[in-house]
Formats: structure tokens, sequence, C-alpha cells
């Protein structure tokens, strides 16, 4: 399979973001980004999605949409509305209906920041997702960037140092939010996609003549990206390489990164079994056995949990393997040391082996 790499989650001046569409694509390409996908706050910007620049520095954009319900107070229920190819924010106030409309659209729904805390020493409160009662949503946003920097800031102090140096803030996904994942695929027995979210604004600040931009938009290009397989390279024909896409995205066959520390490029879960070989995402049969390979960038701390649990872990490989013949829901967690503490490296998708 094909290796291509995205930042998902991205305001514009459309909405409460600081640069256009088209300085977005330049920083991605700077950033060695193959797209990027844009979500602006209940707006659809029309007739955006394509190819930009030439040759191996094309840069694909796809155009999206955060929606919520304006009147919920307090806030939540942020849905990324992906492919679908119309305004959906009048739907903002029935999250169920939101997502058949997306469905119906031949779209993609991923619940944003779906667990989040205030930041309440500067009166920013938790957009977290309230409704669970939806059904029939593509996955979650495992990993955001912004709604880290609510968690990781409980003093004046820290919020500073975190604004001034992103780098030595990141450290990895909430546990929450990776429990709550695991719950959700265990009580809907449905695979549900986990993607990671940059969730960037850009944002300026001012004192007096001085002017400074925080957790600029190149600094998010570089470390929260999505990583997706798909069937086949990209062909630069945009239409069919937006299917490859949305295919890959649909399916699961991708995996969140934090690029920042080091390349992730190259990271694969697989497992063998008696029909063949299959990638994250895919639902497998765990009849005559199953071997599950990860292959890592470089030697890294390696976990791999199944059904929510650690049950074996690795510390100085690049290749883990494991046998079983255990029916279950596993995947990969990976992690690497950078700015004096251990952070989280990559979050596999699943490998389903319930059948």
């Amino acid at each position: 399979m094909n290796e291509i790499k995205f930042a998902l989650h991205i305001h514009t001046i459309y909405s409460d973001g600081n640069a256009s569409h088209m300085q977005l694509v330049n920083l991605a390409e700077k950033a060695g980004l193959d797209g990027i996908i844009t979500t602006d706050h209940n707006i659809w910007v029309k007739g955006l999605d394509g190819y930009y620049g030439e040759g191996k520095n094309k840069t694909m954009l796809l155009v999206g949409e955060e929606i919520h319900d304006r009147m919920l107070d307090p806030p939540g229920n942020h849905l990324l509305a992906i492919g679908a190819g119309k305004e959906l924010s009048p739907f903002g106030a029935d999250p169920q209906r939101l997502i058949d409309q997306i469905r119906r659209g031949d779209g993609l729904s991923f619940i944003a920041h779906p667990i989040e805390d205030p930041l309440e020493r500067f009166n920013e409160k938790a957009y977290s997702w309230r409704n669970w009662d939806v059904q029939q949503f593509t996955g979650i946003e495992l990993w955001n960037q912004m709604s880290e920097f609510k968690s990781a800031t409980p003093t004046l102090f820290t919020a500073l140092i975190n604004a001034l140096f992103p780098k030595r803030m990141t450290l990895g996904p909430l546990e929450r939010t990776l429990a709550l994942w695991d719950e959700l695929i265990a009580t809907r027995n449905r695979p549900v996609v986990a993607v990671g979210g940059v969730d960037a604004h850009q944002l300026i600040k001012r004192w007096g003549v001085l002017k400074v931009k925080l957790y600029p938009y190149l600094h998010h290009f570089k470390s929260i990206t999505t990583h997706l397989l798909t069937q086949k390279p990209l062909t630069g024909i945009f239409p069919e390489d937006r299917n490859l896409v949305f295919n890959a995205l649909k399916l699961g066959h991708c995996f969140v990164a934090y690029d920042l520390p080091a390349p992730t490029d190259g990271f694969r879960f697989l497992v063998n079994n008696d029909d063949g070989s299959f990638v994250m995402g895919d639902q497998v049969s765990a009849k005559g056995g199953l071997t599950f390979q990860i292959r890592l960038p470089q030697k890294a701390p390696c976990r791999l949990i199944k059904d929510g649990k650690l049950i074996k872990e690795w510390t100085n490989r690049e290749v883990c393997t494991h046998i079983t013949t255990e029916r279950g829901v596993y995947r990969v967690e990976v992690f690497i040391p950078y700015k004096g503490k251990l952070r989280g490296w990559i979050f596999s998708n699943p490998i389903y082996a319930w059948l």
C-alpha cells in the first residue's frame, strides 16, 4: 500500500483562523504534507477542492466543515464533515440528522475533540461532545492539539510556556479519549476510525507594537498528522486521488502520528492469517490463528493493546511480533523520548479480529 500524510481540522479566515486557503496550501507544501483538510466553523467554502502546485510539489486541498449547534450552552457537539459536498450547518442542532445528511452525501463524519477540559484561567469553556446516542458516525478525533493545550495548562505560567514553546507541550492523546475510543468500539460492535487533528487557528496576540503568532500553522503541519495507506500511489488526477484519500479514511487504513520528534513514515501494523495479509482498519477472522507484525521507523517503546488492555510491550525493537488465536480488537501505541519526556509518537487504528 502507498503512504501519504495529511493535516486535518484547520481554520481559515472564513471563520476564526488567520490564513487563506492558498496560504495554507503553501505552508503544507513546506511541511512536506501531501494534503490538508480545512474545516471552518459552520461554513462550507465551495469550489476550492483540488491540487495546487506542480509535479512533486502538488498539494491536495480538501474543504470540509466543523459544524455545531450555535444555540447550545455550554457549547459542544462539534462534528467534522468531510466530503459531503454541500453546506450542512442548518442541521447542527440535531447531531443525528446531521450525520445522516453527511452519509447521504457519501461524506465522512468525525466527532471533534470528544473530551475536552475547560481553560478556566482564560474563561475558555470545554467543547466536548455530549450526545452519545448518535449512530453511524465515521470516527473520532483521537488527538486534538489545541484541546491538549487546555488540559496541559492549569496555570498562567504554564499557559505562557506552552504558548511560547509548543514543542514542549505535546505529550499524546488524553488517556480518557483513548479509553472512550476503546469503549465506543466495544459497545457499538463496529469500527470507529481515529484521526489526528491540529485544530489550527494561528492565534495572533499583540502587545503594543509587538505581534506574536501563537501555534503557527507551520508548527501544526509538522506535528500532529494522519498518515493514510491508499490502495495505490496517487496519480496526480484529483478526482481519482480524492477517492483514494476518502476510502482510506473511511476504512481506517491510517494512523495518527506526532511527526515533530522524528518522521513516522514507514510505520506498519499488519496481521497474517489463513486468508492473507491485512492492515489496520481491516476486519479479519481469528480462525486458524493470527500473526501480528509491527514495523517501526526506528527502535522505540511500543505497546500492543487488545480490547483496551495492554497485552504486550517492547522497549528496543524495530520489528515486533505477536502470535495468538484470540479474537479481539488490536491496536498499537508507540512512544518516543523528546525534549526530556516520553511522548506519544504513533497511534494505529485497530485491526478487528472479531470474525
